[in-house]
This record gives structure tokens, sequence and C-alpha cells, in this order.
């Protein structure tokens, strides 16, 4: 995804994966840009950074078979509570 969207940009960039601290990356020297799944931006704030462009919205979605649901309700149903309370929470704020 980075690659397609920075070479729409007319910019050639060789990706690497970084796991952990990639704020770091232009800090140290590593990387010029890092691309990241960001919430609130304040890691990047933290660490003197500012995000540049969006990329892309994301959103998660939790994907259960019929098979599933049906014999092993009694285990899955408590996720689907909790996730509806916590979505119900945050249309709140």
């Amino acid at each position: 995804m980075a690659r397609r969207y920075f070479a729409s940009q007319g910019r050639q960039i060789d990706p690497i994966k970084l796991y952990g601290a990639m704020e770091l990356a232009p800090l140290v020297g590593l990387s010029d840009v890092i691309v990241d799944v960001v919430d609130t931006g304040n890691t990047l704030k933290a660490n003197g950074l500012e995000p540049r462009d969006l990329i892309a919205h994301s959103s998660a979605r939790l994907v259960v078979s019929r098979v599933a649901m049906k014999t092993r309700y009694h285990q899955i149903a408590p996720i689907i509570s909790r996730l509806q309370q916590w979505a119900e929470t945050q249309a709140c704020n």
C-alpha cells in the first residue's frame, strides 16, 4: 500500500518493515518517513513527528462463521457484547 501511494506521488521508495517503536526510525537516521496506522497521533507528537498525509482510512471487522456462531455461541457472544458496548461509548464521544 505504501509503495503504491508513493508511486502515485511520483516517488520511488524502498519500504522496510519495522516492529516496535518505529517512531524512532527517522530520529536515528534509519528512514526519512514512516507509514503507520495512527489513531490519535499522540505517539508521533511525543517523538517530535507529525502526520503529513492520510493514505487511507481503516476499520476493524469481527468475522464469525455461522457454524462457529452455533457451536461456540457461549464463547463468542460475550466478545460481541463487549465490542458493541465499546462501540456505543465511542459513538457518544
